[in-house]
Formats: structure tokens, sequence, C-alpha cells
């Protein structure tokens, strides 16, 4: 079980930085709402990971950042797309289109329940 919850880890480590950039195509955000939002979409996601990828994501000149006053303490910094950055949320676009396409092609068909282990052909065996 734990191959599968380190699978499930990398899944969903190289969709965050997608997913980020998902919240920011609309509107410049401040640091807890975009972990507010992705904890409602169920992606759980601690300060000790966001800051260091926004910080990595602005050094790449996809993210840029300004400070804004609050009503509720000292200035914040809200994060917004780039030029650069809005051309690459363009192209993970079309990246997750096509692996959502394939991820779809292969779940309808091949069968959802897989045959018990022993009735697995050996590895290098497959007939294909």
């Amino acid at each position: 079980m734990a191959n599968i919850d380190n699978t499930r880890s990398q899944m969903r480590k190289g969709m965050l930085e997608y997913c980020i950039l998902l919240l920011l195509r609309h509107s410049p955000l401040y640091a807890n709402d975009i972990i507010v939002r992705l904890k409602q979409a169920e992606m759980i996601v601690v300060e000790g990971t966001l800051y260091p990828l926004l910080n990595r994501l602005k050094k790449d000149g996809w993210l840029r950042y300004e400070w804004q006053e609050s009503t509720q303490g000292p200035p914040r910094k809200y994060y917004a797309l780039t030029p650069e950055g809005e051309e690459a949320l363009r192209q993970l676009d079309c990246s997750w289109n096509e692996l959502a396409t394939t991820v779809s092609i292969l779940q309808q068909h091949y069968p959802a329940v897989l045959p018990p282990a022993g009735d697995m052909p050996a590895s290098g065996n497959n007939p294909e």
C-alpha cells in the first residue's frame, strides 16, 4: 500500500503547479486564499509546500506579486499570472487534455476489474 500512497503523492505534486495556475487564471489571490480554494477542491496543501512553489513560479517568470493593504492586519502579497504564466497555463491545459483523453481511452478499453494476481501473465509474456 505504501507504493500506492507514493504514487498518489507524486501525482498530486505533479498537478499542484497546474492547479495553482488555474486558480490564478481569473484574478490575483493571496496565498491563504489559494490554500483554501485548493482544499475546497479536495487538494490539501500546507504553507510549507505552497510558498516554495510560488517563489519558484515567480523566479521562472510565471507569477508576479503585489502588496495590498489588508483590513485584518499587515499588507498581503497577492499573486497573479504574468504573460509567460498565461502561456504556460495554455500549454498545460493542452497537456492535461491529452492526458485526460489517454486515461479515458484506457479506462474505456480495458476492464475496470483486474483478474486475480495468479491469473496475470508473467512479465515479458504479454501476448500483444
